[in-house]
């Protein structure tokens, strides 16, 4: 072994879900298979989902759109009613000026009626004396009584006396709407009211203005005045926003709500999830330990049947043939065959008694697990040739039934993927005891292992498949190390946990 080796072994196998080694992974997925690694496939494991994800899909998407929906309910509801409230508020506001226009032009009437009704139509000094009075009726700070004749000249403007004088026929504000011929076609009807867009006298802003217009029909006068609702306006457009807020606020809320609710079903279902994980894999365990203990009661079983009763059998016949050839021995052409006959039940009882053996080694139940190693490695050396050594400290059968047979049947996989793979010249085992538990190691100067397989006929793997799930069913960990590409050498640790190490007193019990 060298300093560059690569740990393509487990970890931890604790869990099954978990515990998948990276070969087996690479085995699945071939490096040189250039259509599982198209982006078609990309994007077909992008969306394909599992079945919790399903599960949790159908959970929350009615949870979603139902929010969603509601959402928009409740928006635009919300929106209709606070705009037909602000709406009536602002009708509300605007009757109260519109009202209040009609008070000061009634009061500005009943100021000038007396000198309108006692003037002839042609009678200036009273024209003029009507005009002085409305012109020094001002009110509050933009509050103003306007004159135009009906020809569009403007009489009276006090507050913006660059207008008087003039003719402003056809004068439009700056949104098009018609101010003074309007003005004059509303009081030539009767009076009433015209809103349009004004300068403001305190600031110079064009505002909104309502204004309130009457004829003085002998004199062809439009008489009115106007007030600013810019005031208005501004109340109205921080009530739209107050309702923005509140209804940003609320969607802020509900959001917040249904995204606590789908953690609430995301924590539900992954608690859930896990939990029957758990059971599931508590349950698979035990039936995986279930599987085992059945295999190894068989091979007890077959080994005992193979050892009490073919072995006897076939050493009975061997004895009757060896009888036969002594009564025989005078005839050498008869006892040639049999001779050969002989020596190819020996091989048999042999190979039955091997077999027996490596299913189920009696001196493992008898003096050990260190014993049993020992004898397997001779065993082993003495059928390949290939140099084995073992080494091992004194356990005196520390190591209960389970991790006993567990760590046999990995020296005994391992080796005979050495005999089949490896090309090894040499092995060697150690079994050893440190403070978290035992650990098998196996290591041979072999031509390592390649990965993935250069070939799909090769299936092999189920070998350190079963090695990996005898290791999880004792919590333990599995790790294989093989050397690069042009280099030598594999080792294998398997490693089990002090819960499978017996206490002195219980040892002692069962020993006796």
């Amino acid at each position: 072994m060298t300093g560059k080796n690569t740990d393509i072994g487990v970890n931890s196998l604790k869990s099954r879900s978990r515990a998948k080694p990276s070969y087996l992974i690479r085995k699945r997925f071939p490096r040189n298979d250039q259509t599982m690694n198209g982006p078609l496939s990309r994007l077909r494991d992008w969306i394909s989902i599992s079945y919790g994800q399903k599960v949790f899909l159908l959970a929350t998407l009615p949870l979603i759109v139902a929010v969603f929906l509601i959402f928009l309910v409740v928006t635009t509801q919300s929106r209709q009613l606070a705009e037909r409230e602000i709406q009536a508020l602002e009708a509300q506001l605007i009757a109260t000026k519109r009202a209040e226009l009609k008070n000061y032009l009634s009061i500005a009437r009943t100021a000038v009626i007396n000198t309108y009704g006692r003037a002839a139509p042609d009678d200036d000094d009273a024209k003029l004396a009507v005009s002085r009075e409305l012109a020094a009726m001002l009110y509050g700070q933009d509050g103003y009584f306007f004159v135009f004749d009906y020809d569009g000249t403007n009489l009276v403007a006090p507050r913006q006396t660059y207008l008087i004088g003039k003719n402003w026929t056809g004068m439009e504000d700056l949104n098009g709407t018609p101010i003074t011929d309007e003005l004059i076609r509303i009081a030539r009807t009767g009076g009433g009211y015209h809103s349009f867009d004004w300068p403001k006298p305190s600031t110079g802003a064009t505002e909104r203005m309502i204004v309130y217009v009457n004829g003085l029909q002998d004199w062809r006068w439009a008489i009115g005045t106007g007030v600013f609702i810019d005031d208005i306006l501004e109340n109205v457009a921080v009530a739209r926003a107050d309702v923005e807020t509140r209804i940003r606020t609320t969607s802020y809320y509900m959001v917040a709500i249904a995204v606590a609710a789908l953690l609430g079903v995301f924590m539900t279902g992954m608690v859930i999830t896990i939990r029957e994980r758990r059971l599931a894999d508590a349950k698979l365990k035990q039936l995986a330990q279930r599987i085992i203990d059945t295999q190894e009661e068989e091979r007890g079983r077959v080994a005992r049947e193979l050892h009490d009763g073919i072995s006897q059998m076939l050493v009975g016949v061997r004895y009757a043939l060896e009888l036969t050839r002594r009564k025989l021995s005078h005839d050498p052409a008869s006892t040639t065959s049999l001779n050969k006959g002989i020596d190819g039940l020996g091989s048999t009882i042999q190979e039955v008694r091997r077999i027996s053996r490596d299913l189920r080694p009696g001196v493992l139940d008898d003096l050990g697990l260190g014993p049993a190693l020992q004898a397997l490695t001779d065993d082993f050396s003495a059928r390949t040739g290939i140099e084995t050594s073992f080494e091992t400290v004194v356990f005196r059968n520390r190591l209960d039934q389970e991790a006993r047979i567990a760590l046999y049947r990995v020296a005994q996989e391992a080796l005979t993927n050495i005999e089949r793979h490896a090309q090894a010249k040499s092995v060697f085992m150690a079994l050893k005891g440190h403070r978290t538990g035992a650990m098998l190691r196996i290591t041979d100067n072999g031509v390592g292992m390649v990965w993935p397989r250069p070939s799909r006929r090769h299936t092999s793997g189920l070998g350190l498949r079963n090695m990996q799930e005898r290791i999880e069913q004792l919590d333990g960990t599995l790790r294989i190390l093989s050397a690069r590409t042009g280099k030598t050498g594999t080792v294998i640790e398997a490693h089990v946990p002090l819960t499978h190490m017996l206490s002195p007193q219980k040892n002692a019990k069962e020993s006796a």
